[in-house]
Parts: structure tokens; C-alpha cells; sequence
């Protein structure tokens, strides 16, 4: 008999076998009953979320680029913690002009917003907009919207290895979203309900600028920002329509077998209740678009258009199959950014 001594394979194997008990199976319920039951257990994963504080807004700078409009703010977004605040808007709104805005999220990078809002001020900074297509916070503002971001905890200027923090010493070069996962979880938080909530303040923000029009907000991210899309979709009720951009797998690929997640992506639980395109179905029946890399080397092809075709059959029993929308492009880890312009002119 051939006994095992790696824990990981171990992992990997109990990944494979399982069974997520509220997987959706048009066979056994419709996707309203399906969604009534599976919702609250899967919000309960997350444990507690922050509670909100005066945002306490403070201007930084405003400057013209590229035929944009930009202001960088300072904003509190909970207790003991604040948020740099970028939004972008077209030179042309008009004054009493509302626009609909998009709240965008930055993936697994370490200068955060900036590319993604149209920073090329580093070496850095440009490669990753060239290799990502990664600055659709600015191209999406050139298209007509206003967009606004935040820096999700570990990233950008909320980077605890430069300054002005200087903490990274204390990490011992250990990944922050692990460590701060390890933080939330030991007082009934998890890194997804804060990073959400530090999302929802920056909406709150967003939503006072004269400009934007409260009733038309969307959200849109890649990779790590596409896990922070599918939640912010899931838990901000104001958001009108998402764009997850390569972001599709199936978390025995992926998580555990390819170990390409972190804190920051899990809550206790979740796999025990759902796999990745039942987490993005109960966004249904909202708008959703999914960009998808044939050559993405992040999440592979197979894994996710596995993703994307169970997805699609829970959208079909919603009722509202013309509102998932796929962006299947010959590209890399990166925004499709096809589909995109018109998506959100169409929802929003």
C-alpha cells in the first residue's frame, strides 16, 4: 500500500473529492430558493464588518492629465485606518452633469491604484500597464465615466513597506495578506469584510461629488481586484453592474492545487459552501461581465471556463442569461477591455 507524507498532496486530494454543500444544482432547486438559502451562510463567513466612521474628507492635490480631470484625497475609511482616494473625470462634464461612476479595484501589485488610475510616473508603473492592459480606471474615465479607487490594505500607499510606515521590518518578509488575514480573523474579521467596508466608504465619498450620479455605480477589478469586485457586487447594494476581470477558476485549481491565493481572497468556511462561480452567481441578477485570457498563465483556460460555463447555467435559471457577458480574448493575465465601454454604457 503506498502511503502519503505530504500534507499538500493530502490538500490537494481532499480538494478534488469535495462537494460543496450549497452548490447550485438547477436540478434540485430554482435559483431564488438557491439563492435565499445560500446568501446568509456565505455572508457569514465573513465574519464582522468594521463599523463605519465620518470620512473626514481632506484634498491632496488636483492636477489635469491626459484630457482628465484628477483629485487625490485623503478620506477615513474606519477606525484607526484611513484611505488615499483617487477619482477621475472626463474634462467635459458639464456643471449640474451627473455621470455614472465606477468604483476600480488593483490586483496583486504593490504601487495598488496608481497604474490602474493612469500613474506612469515609474518603470514600475508602465510595464504594468503594458503587460495588463492595467490602467482601465484611466481609459474608462477617457471613455466618458468617472472612475474612483482606493488602495486595499498591503497595497499602494496602505503598503506597510514604504513610507511613511516602515513596518515591513515586523513582517519578517512574510506576505502582508496572510499576515493581516491571521490579524482579522482573531477578532472575528476577515481581510474581505474590512476591505469591503473600506470599498463601501469610498463609495460613500464618491457619492458626494456633484458630478456622480449615486444611482448608476458600478465596480470592476483584475485578479485580486476581481475578488474584491465579486464582493463588493455581493455586498454593496448600490452597485449596479460588475465587470470581474480574470478572475475565474475553480478553487481546487487554483487555491489549492496551484496555491495562487492569499488571505486577503478567503473567508473560514467558504470552500465548505461554494465553489468560485456559485460565490459569482449569487451576484444574479445583476450585470455581469467576465473577461477571460486564453493565455492567462494566472487562472488557465480550462480551469476557468469550467468557472464560466456553471456560472452560466445558474444566470439561465435566474432568468437573466443576457446579463452575463464573456470577453474571451487572446491575451494574457490582463483587462480584455472589449466589452467594457459598452457594458457599462448599457447597465449604467
Amino acid at each position: 500500500m503506498l502511503r502519503n507524507l505530504s500534507p499538500q498532496l493530502m490538500f490537494e486530494k481532499i480538494a478534488q473529492e469535495h462537494k460543496p454543500i450549497c452548490r447550485f444544482d438547477a436540478k434540485e432547486q430554482g435559483f431564488a430558493a438557491w439563492k435565499k438559502k445560500t446568501w446568509p451562510k456565505v455572508y457569514a463567513t465573513l465574519g464582522d464588518f468594521p463599523k463605519k466612521v465620518p470620512l473626514n474628507p481632506q484634498l491632496l492635490a488636483e492636477w489635469e492629465e491626459d484630457n482628465l480631470r484628477k483629485q487625490r484625497w485623503i478620506i477615513d475609511v474606519g477606525r484607526h485606518i484611513s484611505a488615499t482616494f483617487q477619482i477621475n473625470l472626463p474634462a467635459d462634464v458639464k456643471p449640474a452633469e451627473k455621470r455614472p461612476a465606477i468604483l476600480c479595484w488593483h490586483g496583486h501589485s504593490p504601487t495598488g491604484k496608481q497604474p490602474v488610475m493612469g500613474d506612469e510616473s515609474s518603470q514600475e508603473k508602465r510595464e504594468a500597464i503594458k503587460q495588463h492592459n492595467y490602467n482601465y480606471g484611466h481609459q474608462m474615465a477617457k471613455a466618458g465615466f468617472i472612475t474612483y479607487a482606493i488602495d486595499w490594505m498591503g497595497y499602494g500607499d496602505r503598503n506597510d513597506k514604504i513610507k511613511p510606515n516602515w513596518r515591513g521590518q515586523q513582517q519578517g518578509g512574510r506576505d502582508a495578506c496572510n499576515l493581516y488575514y491571521l490579524h482579522a480573523t482573531m477578532l472575528g474579521l476577515t481581510s474581505i469584510s474590512i476591505n469591503v467596508t473600506h470599498g463601501m466608504a469610498a463609495t460613500d465619498f464618491a457619492c458626494t461629488f456633484p458630478f456622480v450620479d449615486k444611482n448608476k455605480l458600478g465596480v470592476m477589478g483584475l485578479s485580486g481586484g476581481g475578488t474584491m469586485t465579486t464582493w463588493t457586487a455581493l455586498c454593496d447594494k448600490r452597485m449596479k453592474a460588475a465587470e470581474i476581470i480574470c478572475y475565474s477558476d475553480l478553487w481546487a485549481y487554483f487555491g489549492i492545487r496551484d496555491i495562487n491565493y492569499c488571505g486577503m481572497q478567503v473567508a473560514p468556511g467558504l470552500f465548505k459552501l461554494v465553489d468560485l462561480p456559485d460565490l459569482q452567481g449569487l451576484i444574479a441578477p445583476k450585470p455581469l461581465l467576465i473577461d477571460i485570457g486564453i493565455y492567462d498563465t494566472c487562472f488557465v483556460i480550462d480551469g476557468a471556463m469550467l468557472c464560466f460555463r456553471q456560472l452560466e447555467k445558474i444566470y439561465k435559471a435566474a432568468g437573466v442569461a443576457e446579463r452575463l457577458v464573456l470577453d474571451l480574448f487572446p491575451g494574457e493575465h490582463a483587462w480584455g477591455g472589449h466589452k467594457s465601454v459598452d457594458f457599462f454604457n448599457r447597465y449604467l
